[in-house]
C-alpha cells in the first residue's frame, strides 16, 4: 500500500513539474471572407481553431485571469490560452461573437475610443461593445485612433511627446471606463510597434504593454512587451498554429539590444537563458524574409543573434525556437520585433 502511495505521489510531482508556467495569447482582427485576407479568417477557419482548442483540452481563460496569474507568479494549467481581437470591427460582433458564445470562450477586444466616438462605421459602437461586455467580453485599450505611438511629430521634444501619448492612453482608458465600466490597464500597441521610451512610459503609467510578436509568456516575461501569436491570414493554418498553441516560454535571464525601433542594421540581439529543458545545439533563430540567423554563444548560457544581411526597412522579426526535452512535440518560442528606420 505504501509503495503504491509513494508511486502515486511521485507521478503527481512529475506531472506538476511538467505543467506549464506559461500561457499563449492569440490575436485576431477580422472574422470575414470579404475583408483583407492578411488580417482575416473565415468563420469556418475560426470555428476550426476553436474546435481544435476544445478537442485538445485547452484551458481557454479571460486575459485578465491569465495576466493576473502570471503577475502573481502562479502556475498556470497546461495548455492555457487567451483570445484577443484588435480594433473592434463590426464583424467581431456579427461573426466572431456568436461563434465564441457557442463554445463558451471568453475573449478581449482592444478598441480605439476616438474612432468609436466619431461614429466610424467599420467599428462597433459603444452599444454593441456594452452588449458583448455583459456577455463576458473584456474591452481594453488600443489607443485613441491607432496612431504609431513611438513616432514623434515634427519638432516635438521628448517632453511634449510624452505628454501627448500620456493624454492619448489615459483619455482612451477613461472613455472605456465611462462607457463599459472596465478599467483593465492593458494596452495593445497599434501595429505591434514599441520602442524603449514607449515601454518605459507604459510601465510608468501602470499599464501592461501587449505586442504582436510571436511567443509564449510566463511569469518572467517583460510586462511592457508581452507577445501574442497572430492567427489570421497566412498564420491561420491550424497545422502551424497548433505548434504555436503548444509552445513554451524560454526562461530568459538577459535580453539586450540597442532599441526595437532602430537605425542599426542589421541589429544585434543578446539573449541569456536558463538552459534547463532544451539543448543549445537545437536552438535556431530565423530572420523574417531572410532565413537562418547567425548564432554566437558568448558564454554557456548567453547567445548573440545577428542577421546574415541587412533587414528590409519597416517591421521585421527574429524568431527563436528550441524543442523541449521534457515535453515531446513542444517548442520553446521567443520573438524579437524590429522596426528598421
Amino acid at each position: 500500500m505504501y509503495k503504491k502511495l509513494f508511486h502515486l505521489v511521485l507521478l503527481t510531482l512529475i506531472g506538476l513539474s511538467l505543467r506549464a508556467h506559461a500561457g499563449v495569447i492569440l490575436q485576431y482582427h477580422h472574422v470575414s471572407e470579404t475583408l483583407p485576407a492578411v488580417t482575416s479568417v473565415s468563420e469556418e477557419t475560426f470555428t476550426g481553431h476553436l474546435n481544435y482548442l476544445k478537442n485538445n483540452d485547452f484551458n481557454v481563460i479571460a486575459l485578465n485571469e491569465l495576466l493576473d496569474a502570471l503577475k502573481q507568479g502562479h502556475t498556470l494549467p497546461d495548455k492555457t490560452v487567451a483570445i484577443t481581437f484588435d480594433d473592434g470591427y463590426n464583424n467581431n460582433y456579427d461573426q466572431a461573437a456568436p461563434i465564441l458564445e457557442k463554445f463558451g470562450y471568453p475573449y478581449t477586444i482592444f478598441v480605439n475610443p476616438k474612432l468609436i466616438d466619431e461614429g466610424k462605421r467599420y467599428v462597433m459602437g459603444w452599444d454593441k461593445l456594452k452588449e458583448l461586455s455583459k456577455k463576458g467580453a473584456l474591452i481594453s485599450n488600443h489607443t485613441a485612433q491607432h496612431d504609431y505611438l513611438h513616432v514623434k511629430l515634427d519638432g516635438e521634444t521628448n517632453t511634449q511627446w510624452k505628454k501627448r501619448i500620456t493624454q492619448d492612453i489615459v483619455h482612451s482608458q477613461q472613455r472605456i471606463k465611462e462607457e463599459i465600466g472596465h478599467n483593465y490597464k492593458y494596452l495593445a500597441y497599434p501595429y505591434g510597434e514599441f520602442d524603449n521610451e514607449l515601454q518605459a512610459l507604459v510601465t510608468e503609467l501602470g499599464y501592461i504593454g501587449i505586442g504582436q510578436h510571436s511567443g509564449a509568456l510566463n511569469k518572467h516575461a517583460n510586462f511592457s512587451r508581452l507577445p501574442r501569436f497572430p492567427a489570421s491570414g497566412v498564420y491561420s493554418d491550424i497545422k502551424t498554429l497548433a505548434t504555436k498553441l503548444n509552445s513554451q516560454a524560454f526562461n530568459i535571464t538577459q535580453l539586450s539590444y540597442e532599441n526595437s525601433v532602430t537605425t542599426q542594421n542589421p541589429p544585434v540581439l543578446t539573449i541569456g537563458f536558463q538552459v534547463d529543458d532544451f539543448n543549445k545545439s537545437q536552438l535556431a533563430c530565423y530572420v523574417s524574409g531572410i532565413g537562418k540567423a547567425n548564432l554566437n554563444w558568448v558564454t554557456d548560457n548567453t547567445v548573440e543573434v545577428t542577421s546574415p544581411k541587412k533587414l528590409n526597412k519597416g517591421r521585421s522579426r527574429f524568431n527563436c525556437t528550441a524543442p523541449s526535452i521534457k515535453k515531446p512535440n513542444s517548442y520553446y518560442w521567443f520573438s524579437q520585433p524590429w522596426v528598421i528606420q
